[in-house]
């Protein structure tokens, strides 16, 4: 018998099971079980690490065994150790992957995938559907917003536009010299498709789905990204040193007034003892809505390969209980992926944004999509044709 579909028979035999909560209770087996879990660090490590503890207590054969492979290296990761035997039973990856995950036949099915819907958020179920099938437990939702510094900035002189942005940074840079008035990694696909999502324009479609063009050289597109090399007036720093470390180490030294980011940067500038807060996007020219940003699922996948999917499914519904989100906020101050009550000053400023962001595509093209656009993107901001890079940036993620 085919090894992935015994692995699929064998996960379904073993979870015939009543989910509730966000928890799947299932009846343990008898021997001893070692799950073998990838992650990234800097938070996401100690919550698996937590959370297997607090699990193993539950299900006494059941070890958890934490290895670390960060987040953007998991797909290709397992698509080589997971046939050599070597893999994880369960793995962090992020949604935008699902699609190169399943078509390489890397992932299980989500087991109770309709109580797993329920339980969590209507836009992370949605972003871990392929072709109808869920896939995956979502234990984080994510998008960015603008982080400001209130020794900086006042909060009522937050721009609300990104003319009005580059305004206020222009005078900003004048009367404070070595310092930003905003800051952001400009060669990161993930932050400049806020300026190709100009006028409702969506990459790869309304749906996500349309392999016909990227719609990143569309009229609309183009019309934004030529927007986005204006800014380099108010942000006169080459791309190559415009990476997210540097903008992120400016924020924290206090030398930032505004800088576009996300959750996972609330703990690192809180540690640094920057007093900060937590806004929408401002709108591109010619709207007066939010800028639509990215929107993130972080998910725990079944490995197809793994020997124990049936323990591997039970512990990543349990990252997805209550009592688990909350932990996981409190230790890497992530968006909870579940409906549940956190307390946090800032997730005001995140939900304001996470109206207006829309899922990452999910198709096998997203694995060409961040290395031309990332190019793409920095040779705008240095001055390149628009339409030319975009029109290549098309062209290489098609494959035409």
């Amino acid at each position: 018998m085919n090894r992935k579909l015994l692995a699929v028979l064998l996960c379904v035999a073993a979870c015939m099971t009543v989910f509730a909560g966000g928890t799947k209770e299932t009846k343990p087996a008898e021997e001893k079980v070692v799950l073998t879990v990838w992650e990234s660090t800097n938070g996401p490590d100690d919550f698996i690490k937590k959370a297997g503890e607090a699990f193993t207590a539950k299900h006494p054969n059941i070890e958890i065994n934490y290895v670390n492979v960060e987040l953007g290296d998991s797909t290709g990761q397992i698509a080589l150790d997971g046939p050599a035997g070597v893999g994880a039973d369960l793995f962090a990856a992020p949604h935008d992957k699902l699609g190169e995950l399943v078509s390489a036949g890397s992932v299980l099915p989500t087991v109770n995938a309709d109580a797993v819907k329920n339980a969590v958020l209507g836009a992370c179920s949605t972003a871990l559907t392929y072709d109808g099938t869920m896939y995956g437990y979502p234990v984080s939702a994510e998008t960015y917003a603008l982080f400001y510094n209130k020794a900086l900035i006042k909060e009522n002189e937050l721009p609300k536009t990104w003319e009005d942005l580059a305004a206020w940074s222009k005078k900003f840079n004048a009367a404070n010299p070595g310092k930003y008035g905003f800051i952001m990694d400009v060669g990161n696909a993930y932050y400049t498709i806020v300026f190709s999502s100009a006028n409702g324009n969506r990459l790869f479609g309304a749906s996500g789905t349309d392999t016909s063009s990227t719609y990143l050289n569309s009229a609309d597109s183009v019309k934004g990204m030529t927007f986005f090399q204006t800014l380099r007036s108010a942000l006169d720093v080459p791309s190559a040193d415009l990476t997210t470390s540097f903008a992120d180490a400016a924020f924290a030294a206090g030398t930032a007034a505004m800088h576009i980011t996300g959750l996972w940067n609330i703990v690192p500038f809180e540690n640094a003892g920057i007093d900060f807060g937590v806004a929408a996007l401002p709108a591109l020219p010619g709207d007066s809505k939010p800028a639509s940003s990215f929107s993130g699922t972080r998910a725990m996948f079944v490995s197809a390969y793994s020997d124990h999917p049936a323990e591997a499914a039970e512990f990543a519904q349990f990252l997805i209980s209550e009592e688990m989100q909350k932990l996981r906020f409190d230790i890497t101050g992530a968006m909870p992926s579940i409906n549940v009550s956190v307390s946090s000053k800032y997730m005001p400023g995140f939900l304001a944004q996470l109206d207006y962001a829309f899922p990452m595509p999910s198709i096998p093209q997203m694995g060409t999509f961040w290395e031309a656009m990332n190019n793409a993107s920095k040779n705008i901001w240095d001055g390149a044709d628009v339409q030319a890079e975009l029109d290549a940036c098309n062209a290489t993620i098609l494959g035409k």
